[in-house]
């Protein structure tokens, strides 16, 4: 489905977003954004020292 979208669903995507926040929260948002994609990352890095689960 996402590969057939080329530069110009882009643009319209981006007008979309831009009519439904404005302009004045975009920063915000984009900041938002960011920060959770930091914690995802930080949270799926398998941590050495937590137990194996087991599927039975």
């Amino acid at each position: 489905m996402l590969q057939n979208l080329t530069g110009w669903h882009s643009l319209v995507i981006l007008a979309i977003v831009l009519l439904v926040f404005g302009s004045a929260k975009l920063p915000a948002l984009a900041k938002s954004v960011g920060q959770s994609v930091r914690i995802l990352k930080e949270e799926t890095q398998s941590d050495p020292a937590a137990p194996e689960r087991e599927d039975a």
